[in-house]
């Protein structure tokens, strides 16, 4: 097949996002396809005549990348778009997923998880891999999901939506329940989650969360271990377990080698695994996703799980946790890859 794996962007997750797309995309051209890499936003400023050609092109385009102890500086890869297009889309990259099969989307946080880059090739007829733009974009606001996972009756932690300027700060500090956790409603990998020790800490939880953008959640912070479970298809897939080397499980944790353990399957009862499964897939097809997708949970003392969040594009990393978990049932890096173009491409609201 051609296959273009989308990657990159202007997202706080771009450089895990450059990570997944080459690791997806070499994985790819050794099991045979016709795999090349595109940044969604720089894209291909010099590409030859024939766009096809770049389908054999050596290494698939494949950056050498890998991710930093901070997240990326945007304001210097915006620098880098030098043709002076002020869209999402750089040069020649809609032109060359128009040639693919299939596009295979590694893309991480609001560029590629909000539904944006879903409702655009769904106009132009352009298939692609995972959930769609609706479901995509109510997984990718920690709000909406909420608010999904309320209605169907999905334990999650309490929860409400804070409204407030800077110099409401102080107030807030000294009225919100604790101990909680402060977030950005569009973050992943951790970014814009803060979890304050002290009113303190939770007044500058306040200040630095608005630099994130979108609305703000509080949230009660429940102690517990620290599992997730991805679902493919219709099942749910081996837990993880996550022991973060430090306290939080923050960027650096868990993308910097040493930062985690991570135990795959996670040390939980039969029972532990299939209640887990069960509320990841509830969540899943409650949202209306397809193909993949990653939950992840709190597992407390008295034995009962919470669920936190949904990730519609998980992570696909050689250190990321679906494809421990793949490997955990006898499924490979590129087999994995394969089935996730395989079930995308059997959509039939794509065809």
């Amino acid at each position: 097949m051609k296959i273009v794996v989308l990657a990159g962007g202007l997202s706080t997750e771009r450089a895990v996002s450059l990570v997944t797309g080459a690791s997806v995309c070499r994985a790819l051209r050794q099991r045979g396809h016709r795999a090349v890499l595109a940044d969604v936003f720089l894209g291909l400023p010099e590409a030859p005549a024939e766009l096809e050609t770049l389908f054999d092109a050596p290494d698939g385009l494949c950056p050498d990348t890998h991710i930093e102890v901070q997240a990326p500086d945007l304001d210097a890869v915006r620098a880098m778009r030098t043709e002076g297009g002020k869209g999402l889309f750089g040069p020649n990259v809609l032109e060359l997923c128009a040639l693919a099969d299939i596009v295979f989307l590694g893309l991480h946080g609001q560029d590629g998880e909000d539904g944006r880059i879903q409702a655009a090739f769904d106009l132009l007829g352009i298939r692609y891999t995972g959930s769609g733009y609706l479901a995509s974009g109510l997984a990718m606001s920690k709000v909406m999901t909420k608010r999904m996972m309320d209605s169907a009756g999905i334990p999650t932690p309490a929860w409400r939506v804070l409204e407030y300027g800077r110099e409401d700060a102080p107030r807030l500090a000294r009225e919100l329940p604790m101990p909680c956790v402060i977030k950005t409603s569009g973050g992943g990998s951790s970014l814009g989650v803060f979890l304050p020790e002290d009113r303190a800490a939770l007044e500058e939880a306040l200040v630095r969360v608005l630099e994130f953008g979108g609305q703000v959640l509080w949230e009660e912070r429940i102690y517990g271990r620290e599992l997730t479970v991805g679902v493919l298809g219709d099942r749910a897939l081996p837990a993880v377990e996550i022991l973060p080397a430090e306290k939080d499980f923050d960027y650096a944790a868990k993308y910097q080698s040493g930062g985690a353990r991570e135990l795959c399957p996670a040390p939980i009862t039969p029972e532990q695994q299939a209640e887990m499964g069960a509320l990841a897939l509830k969540l899943h097809r409650t949202l209306g996703l397809e193909v993949y997708s990653r939950t992840d949970f709190l597992l407390d003392g008295e034995g009962r799980f919470w669920c936190l969040e949904v990730n519609s594009l998980p992570g696909m990393t050689a250190a990321s946790l679906v494809p421990k978990e793949a490997a955990a049932v006898g499924m490979s890096y590129g087999e994995l890859c394969e089935e996730i173009i395989r079930q995308s491409d059997c959509l039939k609201r794509r065809a």
